[in-house]
């Protein structure tokens, strides 16, 4: 199946409807020619309403960490957004609720045959690090995080841009005065 056609029923896809609060609006940004691909957990609700991934300020610091404006980040030439979870899953007691697996199983693997110049996956969340890590991630996102140097260039591993995670940024300053750099740099290598 083409990519067009795919990302034209995926567009439609209604399989979690009865799952999900706010209904079905698959989010997600897919091109034949981007090289860096931002593979997340699921939109959240603001997501969910503009339809526009990363239109947060989770969004906002991800465009930080990477050096690109909002008109690099959003052209599907440049880069590939694809959640583990296509459609926000809706609000549990202490945050979002976690992807639903369908788009995983029904999905993700047709996607991402469909796209083999990829040349740099940034994974963000246990889902995603689930799918495109698997065994090689170690038992925590941090100490996955840490060993960024092994995955590299290919993948890169990254804690939650979200402002829930200021904690983790704090006790983990290495990863912005090391790993930011490093992303940046790779970023510019690839888009030009």
């Amino acid at each position: 199946m083409a990519l067009e056609s795919l990302l034209a029923e995926i567009s439609q896809c209604t399989i979690c409807a009865p799952h999900l609060p706010h209904g079905p609006r698959p989010v997600l940004q897919v091109s034949s020619t981007a090289k860096v691909l931002i593979a997340g957990q699921a939109p959240g609700r603001i997501v969910h309403q503009t339809g526009k991934p990363f239109d947060d300020k989770s969004g906002e610091r991800l465009r930080d960490w990477l050096g690109v404006t909002p008109d690099q980040f959003y052209n599907p030439d440049l880069f590939a957004i694809v959640p583990m979870g296509f459609c926000f899953p809706g609000t549990g007691k202490s945050g979002d609720l976690p992807p639903r697996s369908e788009c995983r199983a029904t999905w993700h693997d047709q996607l991402f045959k469909q796209m083999p110049q990829l040349e740099l996956r940034l994974i963000i969340g246990a889902y995603a690090l689930d799918y495109h890590l698997g065994a090689r991630q170690s038992k925590t996102l941090t100490e996955t995080v840490k060993r960024w140097r092994e995955f590299m260039p290919t993948h890169l591993p990254l804690p939650h841009p979200s402002p829930r995670n200021n904690i983790w940024l704090k006790r983990n300053a290495w990863f912005e005065n090391e790993v930011v750099p490093k992303l940046q740099r790779r970023v510019r290598e690839l888009i030009g």
